[in-house]
């Protein structure tokens, strides 16, 4: 088991293009029930949308390990949702990392 100091924290912006939120909200539904029912090294992913402006989403996620996160990034439903489906349909897009403290 991975200490806490080993988890690997994400926080995803996405903005979609108008007229493409609901299809980007479909698409990282499907991507959050896969990413947990299929990574054992995925701690939390949870998905969101700003109510006020649709076209905006925020994607936290926690992973055990840098392993756990490169085999999210290399698994099958990641490769077809997030970068050949959703990554499209982005006006932008920005990713950041974090190490947990304690």
């Amino acid at each position: 088991m991975s200490s806490n100091k080993s988890i690997i924290c994400v926080a995803a912006h996405f903005q979609a293009q108008a007229g493409q939120e609901e299809t980007v909200r479909q698409l990282l539904l499907q991507a959050a029930a896969a990413v947990r029912a299929d990574e054992p090294g995925n701690l939390v992913y949870t998905a969101h949308q700003d109510p006020k402006e649709p076209t905006k989403f925020f994607i936290y996620e926690q992973y055990a390990d840098q392993a756990a996160l490169e085999a999210h990034r290399d698994s099958a439903h990641y490769q077809e949702l997030v970068v050949k489906q959703i990554g499209p349909l982005l006006a932008e897009r920005a990713v950041t990392f974090y190490q947990l403290l304690d």
